[in-house]
């Protein structure tokens, strides 16, 4: 089996002044909690923005596992929305002692390099640093953060450090090489 290097980067935000907020793009771009969880609409989400940067670690996941990860306490799910069509997400996922992780982030490839995804980051690290605010059940967030890897999008990293996320680990594995699995097989070209 061929494997490939995959370089992982993990950033983060000590302090809600931390966030560098991008532009709001223009035309009617809304992000919205998504506040039923939904399994079906969470696979179409993770499937879509993940189909060509190689997301595969859910795609197994029984219709169960995503409702019980979607109503552990204080995941949410924000969505964007361009003109009323789901362009992309958040998920914001809480941890130990304040820690908030930016589970999942991205754009549907249509949507890539319109000034989206700054917007959608701005927007969703907002909402993990005011997560405690808005759950009482959790603690105030102390910390956010996320990682991403050589196989996320090319802009990616340059975005997260846009929004004043600083790198804090760097790790390389090997990984076995895999055709993009695309929001269903073939969806895109390899």
């Amino acid at each position: 089996m061929t494997t490939i290097p995959v370089t992982t980067w993990s950033l983060e935000q000590t302090a809600p002044s931390d966030l560098l907020p991008a532009p709001v793009p223009e035309g009617d771009v809304r992000v919205v909690r998504a506040e039923v969880p939904s399994p079906e609409f969470s696979r179409f989400l993770y499937a879509s923005v993940g189909g060509d940067i190689h997301w595969t670690d859910r795609l197994g996941w029984t219709y169960a596992r995503w409702l019980e990860h979607l109503t552990r306490p204080g995941v949410e799910t924000w969505v964007c929305y361009d003109r009323g069509t789901p362009a992309g997400y958040v998920e914001l996922t809480p941890g130990e002692e304040g820690s908030v992780e930016i589970e999942y982030f991205g754009l549907i490839p249509a949507f890539r390099g319109r000034g989206i995804g700054g917007h959608l980051l701005s927007y969703g690290t907002a909402r993990a640093w005011d997560l405690g605010e808005r759950r009482p059940e959790l603690p105030p967030t102390k910390r956010v953060w996320l990682h991403t890897c050589s196989k996320d999008g090319e802009h990616a990293m340059a975005n997260y450090q846009r929004r004043g996320f600083r790198l804090f680990d760097t790790e390389v594995a090997e990984e076995p090489a895999a055709p993009t699995p695309g929001p269903w097989p073939g969806a895109y070209p390899v």
